[in-house]
């Protein structure tokens, strides 16, 4: 008998020395897992030249990129995400439409990522439009101006901006697909309303500097 107690109290011990380990591995598995997402971004490498970007799925971890642009395994690389935010890291391995990044990121960091990339799965269910689906501002300075290709300018107000683009409200009809300069931000036209047009920018902006004071 007391050769069983003390075989189930060795049992329990070694059970609850072995529950936290699980937690941990099903936290880190849930911090990592990989999502399918497409966001529009912009990167970094060694030479500061940012070039656009896009995701193919992205975990806490770590992110594949489509780009135009490579870089070298073991590069670092800054990368602007909408949605994201800045995220650091190391380029991982080449891909061939671009490359896959380590990310170095604070456990926090990671969390919050995580907190996102579950948001991000889940939007559709949440029924939120695809063309209203970044956040908006009226920035405090909404007077501008429309440059188009042939050097005509056009003056303009803005209505809102999002990360990825605009509603600009004006007086003359732009075709769709028009390419324009909004104040300094390259863009082109995706949608018509009256009085106005909506533009999708060239890149997007970074959301370091997406607030009210924002001048495109």
């Amino acid at each position: 008998m007391a050769g069983t107690v003390a075989g189930n109290g060795a049992g329990r011990a070694a059970l609850s020395g072995l529950r936290p380990l699980a937690l941990k591995a099903a936290t880190d598995q849930r911090r990592h897992r990989r999502v399918a997402v497409a966001l529009l971004g912009r990167y970094m490498l060694s030479d500061r030249q940012e070039y656009p970007c896009q995701t193919v799925d992205m975990s806490p971890g770590g992110v594949r990129l489509t780009c135009a642009v490579g870089g070298e395994v073991g590069e670092r690389i800054v990368v602007y995400l909408e949605h994201v935010g800045r995220i650091e890291g190391t380029i991982a391995r080449l891909l061939p439409d671009g490359f896959a990044v380590a990310i170095s990121a604070t456990s926090r960091k990671r969390d919050k990522i995580a907190s996102q990339l579950t948001w991000l799965a889940n939007r559709a269910v949440l029924g939120l439009p695809e063309d209203r689906r970044h956040e908006r501002l009226v920035p405090r300075q909404t007077l501008t101006t429309l440059r188009l290709e042939g050097g005509r300018e056009i003056a303009a107000r803005i209505v809102d901006i999002s990360l990825s683009g605009a509603a600009v409200a004006c007086e003359v009809d732009l075709p769709l697909d028009t390419s324009l300069i909004v104040g300094r931000t390259a863009a082109r036209v995706v949608r018509q309303f009256k009085g106005g047009v909506a533009v999708e920018f060239r890149l997007p902006l970074s959301p370091d500097r997406f607030d009210e004071n924002l001048v495109l």
